[in-house]
């Protein structure tokens, strides 16, 4: 069952942590995520899942920053989310969508327990101009039955632009 987004809000700073929170980024089953003003590129041109990839991080300046097509963009939230109740979902915008802006495609599955700022994995399929602040993405909730660990890994509690982790499971 997913949350409605007045359910969110009512369980919003009891099971649901969204920090800042916006009455206005509630949507009927949903909230908005904005964009942080901070965007990584990998370094490598060939990446690799056995090592850790570097990125560099550019901040996004309020004029706006030219997102290009066969390139893959890191951005993440503005919003802190955690909640040990729910599981989070992540899914780009369709406004966005529909302007050929890829968001958070391949990996929108959160785990029960993670806490910390999305990173976003983003891709153009024509050149967008994007800008900090904007509502990037959406983030819905499910309930769960059944017995559960938390989830408290590799990207939980992070502070910033997560690159791939995957290097560590081998």
């Amino acid at each position: 069952m997913i949350l409605s987004g007045r359910k969110i809000q009512e369980l919003q700073n009891d099971k649901i942590i969204i920090t800042p929170f916006n009455e206005e980024q509630i949507n009927p089953n949903s909230y908005n995520l904005r964009l942080h003003n901070q965007i990584g590129v990998y370094t490598d041109s060939v990446l690799d899942v056995k090592r850790k990839n570097e990125i560099k991080v550019f901040t996004i300046p309020q004029s706006g920053f030219l997102l290009e097509p066969h390139h893959l963009y890191l951005g993440r939230t503005v919003e802190y989310t955690a909640t040990d109740f729910f599981v989070p979902m992540l899914e780009g915008r369709s406004s966005l969508g529909r302007l050929g802006l890829n968001i958070h495609v391949t990996a929108g599955f959160g785990d029960i327990g993670f806490s910390g700022y999305w990173t976003l994995e983003m891709h153009a399929i024509a050149p967008i101009w994007i800008y900090p602040g904007i509502d990037i993405c959406q983030i819905y909730y499910h309930t769960i039955e059944g017995e559960y660990d938390l989830y408290r890994k590799k990207y939980s509690e992070n502070n910033g632009l997560e690159a791939s982790k995957m290097y560590m499971e081998f």
